[in-house]
């Protein structure tokens, strides 16, 4: 392992300048990893990401990660599934001395590693994951101080977390968006049998809706094969368009 002091190379400095020269979350994750790499001299780091129960390993750097953490999805446990589910960080000392997690600490062994540690990235908007360092030799973690691997768990943890509500938000504002355009073609149709029923917009809706439900398909479907019945053309919806700032 590294000293304190060149660990410590990898400060809040640094961290801004990959913000700053990166492109995607992808690059970002993959900068943390390396330097985890390059702080531990271990033989793998891997970053994993479990939504929905669907664990992945985002980036990783060194050859250990990815069979290492692909043996622990495939068992569906494993410290890397611990770390993420548990929220603790999990270290193991000596592989061949693990009695948890089924086969996985002997297939770890064989494979070269005989230690291992994982940082929990904490649960945000339902994704979470884990920080894992993958080393060859047995108590390879004993008196190491974990003050940067942690860090760099806390930036991954922001980073998933900010790029999940970037997500979130757009989904929520495309859902705002097809309801706008739906309420747009629905406000057509109850005009249309306003006035060919003479009747209030509160009755037109109830029409229009008895219909869609006698006929087993959605109010705007509905109002939609209605419209271009009459025009010949599907309804025009307005185009929605930022506000100029």
């Amino acid at each position: 392992m590294k000293t304190e002091n060149e660990a410590n190379t990898y400060d809040d400095g640094t961290v801004i300048q990959w913000l700053l020269g990166i492109q995607t979350l992808e690059d970002f994750l993959q900068n943390l990893a390396d330097a985890a790499l390059d702080v531990t001299g271990a033989e793998g780091v891997g970053v994993t990401i479990e939504r929905e129960n669907r664990p992945l390993t985002v980036v990783s750097a060194g050859p250990a990660a990815p069979k290492l953490d692909e043996k622990q999805y495939g068992q569906d446990d494993g410290p890397c599934l611990h770390s993420t589910r548990t929220g603790e960080e999990v270290v193991v000392d000596d592989m061949l001395e693990e009695t948890r997690w089924g086969d996985y600490p002997a297939y770890a062994a064989a494979s070269g590693i005989n230690s291992s540690v994982s940082f929990p990235i904490a649960d945000r908007h339902g994704t979470a994951g884990a920080f894992n360092v993958y080393a060859g030799p047995p108590h390879a973690f004993v008196g190491t101080d974990f003050t940067v691997l942690r860090s760099l768990a806390a930036q991954a943890t922001g980073a998933i977390a900010l790029a999940q509500r970037l997500v979130d938000t757009e989904q929520f504002a495309q859902e705002m968006r097809d309801a706008m355009q739906s309420r747009a073609v629905i406000d057509q149709a109850l005009g249309v049998v306003m006035v060919q029923r003479r009747c209030t917009q509160d009755v037109a809706f109830g029409i229009l809706r008895s219909a869609s439900q006698h006929r087993n398909i959605k109010l705007r479907d509905l109002c939609t094969e209605m419209i271009t019945g009459l025009t010949g053309q599907p309804p025009v919806t307005p185009e929605l368009r930022p506000r100029p700032e």
